[in-house]
């Protein structure tokens, strides 16, 4: 259910592509704020980040989505990305793509609604997708007390492990947002009843493009069509973009 079996990129976009528009966002928004800092990066971190004392004096609501998308550097930016890869996917096949939708981006307002509540006249800036990634939290734990019949066994176990580390953590490593943790993870047992009431069971997507007649349909000329760029190149092009802005950052940070 969490071991990615798609052959490549491409597919993964064709069968997830809410999650793969989620990626997108997150890393074209890193991109602006990591290497133009000092131009739109800078708006965008301005207008967007978390900022309690804005949402109370000049009702800045926006702030409670857009910190959702933002992410402080490379690392962050991964590990909330490698989350959503890891458990995004199988719920958007189960849910569709609008209740997907919806769950990604409600528990992540939930957990910004929490932090602005503990305090809302906070100055300490707060951004990332953790709390739309507890919210998911959220929704799998529900499930594996309360819809087995959508989560197998084995799959139960990794997510109720992977949580209770995630928790720990949440708790003794520095700089992070507890209550939106928290909050999310919560709204995810909040809407979990909700958005699986007509959720159907995981299976792994086919990767038969097209079928006539029961038949696969096969095309005999498909290899001999020129391509300008190899096959596996074009299948991964969106990872290749990616560890390439990795080691530009990182050079640019040794600089």
């Amino acid at each position: 259910m969490f071991i990615r079996t798609e052959r490549s990129v491409r597919e993964f976009i064709h069968f997830y592509p809410i999650v793969t528009t989620i990626l997108l966002i997150n890393f074209i928004l890193w991109i602006f704020t990591g290497f133009f800092r000092d131009s739109i990066g800078g708006l965008i971190l301005t207008y967007g980040i978390g900022f309690n004392l804005s949402i109370y004096v000049d009702a800045e609501y926006w702030r409670l989505i857009t910190p959702i998308f933002l992410h402080a550097n490379i690392g962050h930016v991964l590990f909330n990305s490698f989350a959503l890869v890891l458990f995004g996917p199988a719920l958007e096949r189960m849910t569709g793509k609008l209740k997907f939708t919806i769950i990604y981006l409600a528990t992540g307002i939930i957990g910004n609604i929490g932090t602005y509540i503990i305090d809302v006249k906070s100055i300490t800036p707060h951004l990332g997708a953790s709390g739309a990634i507890y919210g998911l939290f959220g929704i799998y734990i529900y499930m594996s007390f309360a819809r087995r019949d959508l989560i197998d066994q084995q799959s139960a176990q990794i997510v109720r492990t992977i949580f209770i580390i995630g928790l720990v953590m949440t708790f003794i490593r520095p700089n992070i947002n507890i209550a939106a943790h928290l909050f999310g993870f919560v709204g995810g047992l909040i809407i979990g009843p909700l958005l699986l009431k007509n959720a159907r069971p995981f299976f792994k997507p086919t990767y038969r493009r097209k079928v006539e007649d029961g038949e696969i349909a096969f095309d005999p000329n498909r290899w001999k069509k020129r391509r300008l760029l190899p096959k596996k190149v074009r299948d991964n092009w969106m990872w290749i973009v990616l560890i390439v802005v990795v080691i530009i950052y990182l050079v640019a940070e040794n600089q």
